[in-house]
């Protein structure tokens, strides 16, 4: 598991569809869907229900979307003291 991956699973989250959260990702569906795939095997179990209007969280990935938010906000904060001096506004967390 890496921060990218947590990164897509809470876009897929927020967003409720694959092929939403692709498109607010810039990338293909696809490779979304085998990144979301590999962290449900690497967990061991499923992150989402999957129906005819999207996706759902299931009890883990409920718990593990508060978990990953809050990991991504701390690592993009610590980001932030270390290149407050930066010109631009990249994060320095893809």
């Amino acid at each position: 598991m890496d921060i990218k991956q947590l990164k897509y699973f809470v876009t897929v989250a927020n967003e409720g569809q694959i092929t939403k959260a692709a498109q607010k990702l810039f990338m293909a569906q696809p490779p979304l869907s085998r990144h979301i795939i590999e962290l449900e095997k690497e967990i061991g179990k499923p992150l989402f229900l999957r129906t005819k209007k999207g996706l759902e969280l299931t009890s883990a990935g409920e718990a593990l979307l508060q978990k990953a938010q809050d990991l991504i906000f701390q690592i993009e904060n610590l980001c932030l003291l270390y290149t407050s001096d930066a010109a631009d506004d990249t994060p320095c967390v893809d």
